[in-house]
């Protein structure tokens, strides 16, 4: 395949999808909780660390175009509305290691908390040696499924 290939940082996002977040709602994380509405819709996400790796990919932006998956109106807590998901193929490559994963994409339009800027790819990969915040890494995406866009200043 030809990927489309960007530089990603690992930066800190909210810390809710693994239930680090102390003010978090959901303990368990919100990983924990949406692989089960996932595997009966088919994608079975249990394979991943049960967190988010949050990339930087600033100055550009992400937009879908056909996502590999696709999941309209998931109830997954009681807490919230439900939400719409996408998920695309990537790839992780770092230190000489290349990692298979999905672009985890809650649609902004259908959340009522925890928004991301546009130029943060939260990625489910599994558990990878040695990354910490700040860590720089390529991050590949498939041109079928999304795009990369410049950021307008």
């Amino acid at each position: 395949m030809n990927w489309l290939q960007v530089e990603g940082v690992v930066i800190a996002g909210h810390q809710v999808a693994s239930g680090a977040a102390t003010d978090s709602p959901y303990p368990a994380g919100t990983i924990a909780l949406q692989t089960p509405a996932f595997q009966e819709r088919g994608l079975d996400i249990s394979v991943y660390h049960p967190a988010t790796l949050n990339l930087s990919i600033a100055p550009y932006h992400l937009a879908l175009k056909s996502p590999a998956y696709q999941f309209p109106h998931v109830r997954w807590t009681e807490l919230c509305p439900p939400e719409t998901f996408s998920f695309c193929d990537c790839q992780l490559s770092f230190a000489e290691n290349v990692y298979s994963g999905l672009v985890y994409y809650p649609h902004p339009e259908t959340k009522v908390r925890h928004f991301q800027p546009a130029s943060l790819i939260e990625v489910l990969a599994p558990k990878i040696p040695d990354i910490t915040y700040g860590t720089h890494l390529q991050l590949r995406l498939d041109p079928a499924q999304v795009k990369l866009t410049l950021k307008e200043a």
